[in-house]
């Protein structure tokens, strides 16, 4: 097993929330709900959070 960099993972949680922030902001757009858009930020740093970052090629 490989150790994950702190730098990968730090990268793993922004792509995250960046994809979760969009997807709140299109479902917030989309329904006229603005709630969406934490839910999307919570759900984009949980997703962020578990998913294992791609391991360090050298």
């Amino acid at each position: 097993m490989s150790e994950v960099s702190p730098e990968a993972r730090r990268k793993q949680i922004i792509v995250g929330i960046v994809m979760g922030a969009i997807m709140g902001i299109v479902i917030s757009a989309l329904t006229q709900f603005w709630l969406w858009l934490p839910a999307g930020l919570a759900l984009g740093l949980a997703t962020g959070a578990i998913m294992k970052p791609p391991a360090d090629k050298r």
